[in-house]
């Protein structure tokens, strides 16, 4: 069955912003469709990596979260923390890259909330209905104890996943420590034995006794007791520990999926797409390269999977601007994001989300003037 997608251009006649175009197809798309009165509405975004560009400017959360607050909805601004050292790693820190990067309550009108706690360790583990690779799942709690899940997501390229989109937000996005872990590798951590200081610190934190010190006197991880809860990771001053990336492509993507799924399932969830500055990697780098593609436009609906698809599709679909990284690229597949991302491949996570009951690629793109 075909999922209803709806789309608007970037173009703007005079008297009329961007933003009045995106309210719009909110409503177009059917959003008031949801009982939003007295409802905590976690609104995921992404706040983006300082340093870099490409991320959604603030003001196209304020318009979807004063949407919301017009419907009777409580919004806010989440996202969880990363598992790689950088500007986003622990609360303190990411919302300080937030406000570095213009989103606070005077810019979006709603409150900035990091779903999985000071260390990425605040989470639940609830069912993955019909997964494969993931029996449960590892949430952020501020996600989970939200009554509606809505998705503002900038559709871009991906060096793992091949594209980042509605199911990557949610599904990696919503993921806390120990659920990244799992999806990027079998959720074990190391330690790096040369950054260690051999401060016993990290023990502190292991509630397994997994964490071992030899004559050295430095810290090693007994994997054969360690449980990936990545308790460590967020615990060590030092970044002495990290995940090992170890999944495949397919697997990443498949895991994203099923995550995806396990936030979603059970309560009305939204989802919004803005393909613009369509950089050819990840927000979460501390730089962006030049877009691949001319701006494209906003796509939304209730159906995740084909919301990607959708934006897949248009990418393809859309000219090579010359001096971009793509130009430069052995364009044999006739893909964009295969062609730049050649060892990766984006299409599992939809065949995959398609396969566990996320979603279907199939849609009809109804167009808003």
């Amino acid at each position: 069955m075909q999922s209803k997608i709806y789309f608007t251009d970037m173009r703007c006649k005079v008297g009329e912003s961007l933003l009045v175009k995106l309210d719009r197809l909110m409503l177009k798309a059917g959003i008031e469709e949801i009982d939003f009165k007295q409802k905590y509405t976690a609104l995921k975004i992404h706040f983006g990596e300082p340093g870099n560009l490409s991320f959604l400017r603030p003001n196209f959360a304020k318009t979807v979260a004063d949407r919301i607050k017009a419907l009777g909805g409580k919004p806010f601004l989440t996202d969880c923390n990363t598992l790689y050292v950088g500007r986003r790693n622990n609360a303190l820190v990411h919302l300080d890259a937030a406000g570095e990067n213009g989103y606070s309550p005077l810019t979006t009108g709603c409150q900035n909330i990091i779903a999985d706690g000071l260390k990425g360790t605040d989470d639940i583990e609830i069912p993955v209905p019909g997964g494969v690779y993931c029996k449960t799942a590892r949430i952020g709690r501020a996600v989970m104890d939200a009554d509606i899940i809505i998705s503002l997501n900038h559709f871009k390229g991906h060096e793992g996943a091949g594209f980042g989109g509605a199911i990557k937000n949610l599904g990696m996005g919503c993921g806390s420590r120990a659920g990244k872990m799992v999806m990027h590798n079998d959720g074990k951590p190391e330690i790096d034995q040369k950054v260690c200081t051999g401060c016993k610190v990290c023990p502190k934190f292991c509630n397994q006794n997994a964490i071992l010190f030899g004559d050295a006197k430095k810290a090693r991880i007994d994997p054969n007791l360690c449980v990936g809860c990545g308790r460590c990771i967020g615990g060590c001053n030092y970044h002495a520990i990290a995940n090992r990336s170890e999944s495949s492509s397919q697997g990443l993507n498949a895991k994203m999926a099923e995550y995806c799924k396990a936030v979603v399932y059970g309560r009305p969830n939204f989802h919004i797409s803005v393909v613009n500055q369509v950089s050819p990697y990840c927000d979460c780098h501390g730089e962006n390269d030049a877009a691949i593609i001319p701006d494209i436009g906003i796509f939304a609906g209730f159906d995740p999977v084909a919301l990607d698809k959708a934006c897949i599709d248009a990418v393809n679909a859309a000219p090579i601007i010359a001096t971009s990284v793509l130009a430069e690229r052995d364009r044999a597949h006739r893909d964009h994001f295969t062609d730049i991302h050649p060892a990766t491949n984006w299409q599992s996570q939809i065949s995959h989300a398609e396969k566990i009951g996320l979603g279907s690629r199939e849609y009809e793109l109804i167009t808003v003037k």
